[in-house]
């Protein structure tokens, strides 16, 4: 199997669409006007997007690292 296919439906998202998907949670968080459940549950989604976002910078970071180190070698 696959990692892709290993990976939930999450961890498929580019880090534009998990981005996209954040700002909309932080939106509808910030307008208010739903329940004590649904906002623990945006704000659930929500860290689980951040997450990702992090994954998605992180490994640019080390891309640009090692290209570095390349660069320098």
């Amino acid at each position: 199997m696959t990692d892709e296919k290993k990976a939930g439906p999450d961890e498929r998202l580019s880090y534009e669409q998990a981005r996209a998907e954040l700002a909309s949670v932080v939106e509808r968080l910030e307008a208010g006007g739903t329940s004590l459940e649904e906002s623990l549950a945006l704000w659930e989604r929500g860290e689980a997007l951040a997450a990702i976002c992090q994954r998605w910078l992180d490994g640019a970071r080390s891309r640009l690292d090692a290209a570095r180190q390349a660069a320098d070698s």
